[in-house]
């Protein structure tokens, strides 16, 4: 059933023809109640609706299922709007107050889907290229002067709201438990940020411009974020649908140059060269593992060719990623494997607190020991030393 899930999630995106979901032959008796659950599980359900507005009346989803995902589409798109006009705003304070920075994943990652407006949208995370201290004078000085609160802080990123919107304003846009792969990737931020403030995109519908990463820094950037999330919790088909857009619109650069012919031989000694280095960043930094089981679930789920992967696959890492996915849906938040420890159950997954939460990070350490031993096995050590800086360091 997967497979056929899956065709249809890229015949949704327009990467797949789908004559069969066309011509309605391959949705005879589908079972759309099914399919929607699992597309709200992994927050897919605006991408997929665009899909179903293309198929024959004889096939589509019943009315009353049809309205309530044309409801929920809605919203998507008028939360989208929202984060758009947000995310500039947020973007240009930042900058008003004398910080280059840049936008991290969300509404960037949204501006390269063939419709912007149907990505489930999150929060907005800012990468500020400040120190700590800094950023905290700047999130409560935000928060002062546009209706918000200060609500999180923690070894990277403070959490404000600022007019109903939630904003994780970085000083460095993640971290790793192993202290020598971590020490390689602040090396590696600190030495790329200067250019992913300078690369500027507009945001759709004329609300601004914003800098966003490059395409070549998110590949690592992105891939490491998937990692992170992969030990913490869990990730979703949406990050892995991200993802691909980020692979795909570097290939989309590739042919670009080509059309110019007599720079053929410079445009594909760059793709090249380009690729080298960023599977040269992806071992640097401990990721080259992960990175060949992402693209085997780049490849079953949106079909992803070899030829476009920076990394070969890893069919068992990999299957185990995609069922961890398909358990566990967006951030894990459905997989019922992590039930035990949960405080409640709402319609965005199994809720933890602080004990369930540990208990959940530990399980996922040993889950994943045999696999990665190295971060799994440096993140409980991790998890100790940040719970005493938490509690002696932190203002």
């Amino acid at each position: 059933m997967t497979s056929i899930y899956f065709r249809f999630v890229q015949f949704c995106l327009g990467v797949y023809e789908g004559k069969e979901f066309l011509d309605g032959s391959a949705l005879k008796g589908f079972d759309w109640a099914a399919f929607y659950e699992f597309a709200k599980k992994q927050t897919l359900v605006g991408v997929v609706f665009d899909g179903i507005q293309k198929l024959p009346k004889n096939v589509a989803p019943h009315l009353v299922l049809l309205m309530r995902w044309l409801g929920m589409s809605q919203r998507i798109k008028q939360s989208n709007e929202r984060l758009n006009v947000a995310t500039v705003d947020i973007y240009n304070k930042v900058k008003a107050a004398g910080y280059s920075c840049c936008i991290l994943k969300g509404q960037g990652n949204a501006a390269m889907y063939p419709n912007p407006s149907a990505r489930t949208p999150g929060d907005v995370d800012i990468w500020v290229n400040a120190g700590r201290e800094e950023i905290h004078a700047l999130a409560h000085y935000i928060v002062k002067n546009s209706n918000g609160h200060v609500v999180d802080e923690s070894l990277n990123h403070i959490v404000i709201t600022t007019n109903n919107i939630t904003v994780e304003l970085h000083s460095t846009p993640g971290f790793m438990a192993n202290f020598v792969y971590n020490r390689r990737l602040q090396k590696w931020l600190k030495r790329n940020i200067d250019l992913q403030c300078e690369n500027i995109t507009e945001l759709p519908n004329g609300v601004g411009a914003v800098a966003v990463p490059t395409l070549s820094f998110n590949i690592v950037y992105q891939l490491y974020h998937l990692y992170h999330h992969y030990f913490y919790e869990g990730v979703g088909l949406r990050q892995i649908v991200d993802y691909y857009y980020v692979i795909l619109n570097l290939e989309l650069g590739v042919w670009n140059c080509r059309l110019c012919d007599e720079e053929l031989k410079n445009c594909e000694l760059e793709i090249q060269n380009s690729k080298l280095k960023i599977q040269n960043s992806l071992k640097h930094l401990g990721l080259w593992k992960f990175a060949r089981a992402v693209m085997y679930v780049l490849h079953k789920v949106m079909g992803l060719s070899e030829d476009r992967m920076v990394a070969p696959m890893d069919m068992k890492r990999g299957r185990m990623l995609l069922d961890d996915i398909l358990n566990g849906g967006n951030f894990g938040h459905y997989d019922k494997r992590h039930a035990w420890g949960r405080d409640r159950y709402d319609n965005n997954g199994f809720k933890h607190g602080a004990l369930g939460h540990n208990l959940l990070r530990l399980y996922r350490d040993i889950s994943l020991l045999r696999f990665y031993p190295t971060e799994a096995l440096s993140e409980p050590v991790f998890r100790v030393w940040h719970w005493w800086w938490r509690k002696n360091v932190m203002p």
